[in-house]
């Protein structure tokens, strides 16, 4: 695996833990965007919109516009694999707690 593709798995789960963590399970990319900031994976809110649309495919979020933001909200599958229940090729699976 290279240096990208690691910190890619990376960011997908930081953004699902960061997701898990919010009241309804939900929030938007300039949110999330700065908490990537706040836990040293900064990315521009482009990034962050297309790892989303990548997490969507995946099924472990939805997304729907809302102005200029994207609102994602976690799907059952987003926060099995934020817990380490589940392994998603391309997700990063959480260390023991």
């Amino acid at each position: 695996m290279s240096f990208t593709e690691f910190v890619r798995e990376e960011q997908r789960l930081v953004l699902l833990r960061l997701l898990h963590e919010m009241p309804r399970y939900q929030s938007n990319s300039s949110v999330l965007t700065t908490g990537m900031d706040k836990f040293g994976l900064a990315m521009s809110r482009d990034q962050v919109c297309t790892e989303l649309n990548w997490l969507k495919e995946q099924g472990c979020v939805t997304l729907q516009e809302a102005g200029s933001v994207v609102v994602a909200t976690l799907t059952e599958r987003g926060a099995d694999a934020a817990t380490g229940m589940t392994k998603i090729h391309g997700v990063k699976r959480p260390s023991p707690r």
